[in-house]
């Protein structure tokens, strides 16, 4: 990996874009440390430090946005809304069919209506997310002034702190390296991780641990991404065989190759998704906090992260996003339909109906590994952090390894396949 960034380092046009995408992170961690007018950051700060809070999803939200939900500052709701809106929008999508049609048969110009709908839906959302933080923050009493005009400042800024995360990314994903959205998540849990270390640091201080045990989580931390790097790289390859074919004087095909699906297609996506869903109660118990023992109060403590609701919960709707992204990504029946025009086949199954059954059938099973590789990953430091309570903000830890390992990779081969579009093979050899 380090080498690929060097040699895209010395080709100029990859290292503007370097540059550009490292000047656009610049900008997103100025803005997570600028504080919102009206707050009492250091009370809030406070709140945020006790162990109900650092367990919590709000602790998790935090996680994403880089401490700025912590701090209150304008990118405190970080990308969360547009995440969300994209969710709704690709449902919708394939629910409604006049979309799905947009979508196929629209063009560049159908894609564009999309994402401008997109957009719309993120504000929107910006501004009921903006104004239930605005409602825990001032029914904990961290506002300076609670008049009319403050309020619709503090809502005004987090949701325009949202919507300028949102062109950042766009920028990104236009003028830089990698997936501007993936990027921008990626910079804000990375800068958490000297605030983690201090939570290990000043846990094992306490006598929470031994340096035995500090040894063995470093370890289990690299096994752990070991096994993602190894998952993330995993595909099953179906033999593919072309039947020779004469065209002019020429004689085409007649060559073995194979049809790749990639064990984690979907990438780090499924736990973004489900984790974005699982935030909506919790934003929801920001401006409703109901009485200790009330209906109310027993459903919004089933979406604590310590609860085996939640956790059963967050494992099926992985598995559910990652067989909805697989869906998206591949169609078997175009994928069989483009082998027959092709002269195309796989080996003990006729072209057609049966050759895209048997891919509909390796694709399902591939899909399943990948969705137990996120799961397992994802759930596992839950399971930790609701064994052991003093672990509660290390078991983030395990979904925010692999979306940076995630994001990391998928940047990597993005250099990867720009280096080779301009003929440099011999950088990557």
């Amino acid at each position: 990996m380090f080498q690929t960034l060097k040699n895209a380092w010395n080709m100029p046009e990859l290292r503007k874009k370097i540059l550009y995408t490292l000047f656009i992170l610049l900008i997103f961690r100025f803005g997570s440390c600028i504080p919102v007018p009206f707050i009492n950051t250091e009370l809030l700060a406070t709140y945020f430090e006790q162990s109900q809070v650092a367990g919590s999803m709000l602790g998790y939200l935090d996680m994403f946005t880089g401490g700025g939900l912590s701090n209150a500052t304008i990118f405190a709701m970080s990308i969360t809304p547009y995440i969300n809106a994209s969710i709704i929008l690709q449902l919708l999508t394939v629910a409604i069919p006049a979309l799905e049609r947009m979508v196929k048969e629209g063009g560049e110009e159908g894609r564009k209506k999309i994402a401008s709908w997109t957009r719309y839906v993120a504000v929107v959302l910006g501004l009921l997310q903006g104004f239930s933080y605005y409602a825990l923050l001032r029914g904990n009493g961290f506002l300076s002034n609670t008049s009319v005009l403050a309020a619709a400042a503090i809502i005004l800024t987090f949701t325009a702190g949202t919507a300028l995360i949102m062109w950042l990314g766009e920028h990104i994903t236009q003028n830089g390296i990698g997936n501007g959205i993936s990027i921008i998540l990626f910079a804000g849990i990375v800068s958490r991780g000297p605030s983690l270390i201090r939570t290990l640091y000043n846990l094992f201080k306490q006598g929470g641990g031994s340096i035995i045990s500090a040894l063995l989580m470093i370890v289990i931390g690299l096994a752990v991404v070991v096994f993602i790097v190894f998952m993330s790289n995993a595909e099953r390859r179906i033999p593919v065989q072309y039947a020779k074919r004469v065209v002019g004087r020429k004689m085409y095909g007649g060559q073995s190759t194979h049809l790749p699906i990639k064990v984690n297609a979907s990438g780090v996506m499924p736990i973004i998704f489900a984790s974005s869903i699982l935030s909506l109660p919790q934003t929801v118990s920001m401006f409703w906090q109901p009485a200790a023992g009330t209906v109310g109060w027993h459903v919004l403590n089933l979406f604590s992260q310590s609860n085996p609701f939640y956790i059963i919960v967050y494992g099926l709707l992985i598995l559910a996003f990652a067989y909805f992204y697989a869906s998206i990504q591949f169609n078997p029946i175009e994928i069989s339909n483009n082998l027959k025009k092709n002269g195309g086949f796989i080996p003990g199954f006729r072209p057609g109906k049966p050759t895209s059954d048997f891919i509909t059938k390796a694709l399902g099973k591939v899909t399943f590994v990948g969705a137990i590789f996120l799961g397992i990953v994802a759930i596992l430091p839950l399971i930790v952090g609701a064994i052991s309570p003093n672990l509660s903000n290390v078991a983030l830890g395990g979904t925010s390894v692999i979306i940076v390992v995630g994001v990391a990779l998928d940047t990597v081969k993005q250099l990867e396949a720009q280096m080779l579009m301009r003929h440099h093979k011999g950088f990557l050899e």
